[in-house]
């Protein structure tokens, strides 16, 4: 299953941000001005070109996708769901939290609990939320 996030406006600069974070790169990307002309998608308005219709970001053998929602579609923010990085050890935890939660708001500290050496919840500075957990060493 691969996550797609919708954005308002700032789908490049936040797909840049996760591939810094989580150590990734994009692989795809095209903006609203690259598409082909057709009867179904009018040209988007001058202010739109830049934007991005899809790109896709390959991180921590995941892969997560986004857009900017389309002119004429309202960018409702994001509800009901948390995306939820894994990471190997405690250390890559923090790493990865510290990174996420920059600029965003934390809403359950890093630390120990009693089914993970380290997890924490936040969201980000784009307004989506993850958490970020730790998977318990192998007895």
């Amino acid at each position: 299953m691969i996550a797609y996030l919708s954005f308002d406006g700032c789908c490049d600069a936040a797909l840049d941000f996760y591939a810094a974070c989580l150590g990734g790169r994009k692989t795809m990307r095209s903006t609203y001005a690259e598409a082909p002309a057709s009867p179904d998608m009018p040209a988007p308005p001058d202010a739109w070109k830049d934007r991005i219709m899809h790109a896709r970001l390959e991180a921590c053998g995941l892969t997560l996708m986004g857009s900017d929602m389309p002119p004429g579609m309202p960018f409702e923010g994001y509800k009901g769901f948390t995306l939820t990085v894994p990471a190997r050890d405690k250390a890559e935890g923090e790493r990865l939290f510290r990174a996420l939660s920059d600029g965003g708001k934390v809403t359950m500290p890093y630390g120990a609990t009693f089914w993970s050496p380290g997890f924490g919840m936040l969201v980000d500075r784009f307004g989506v939320p993850w958490m970020v957990n730790t998977e318990p060493a192998a007895a």
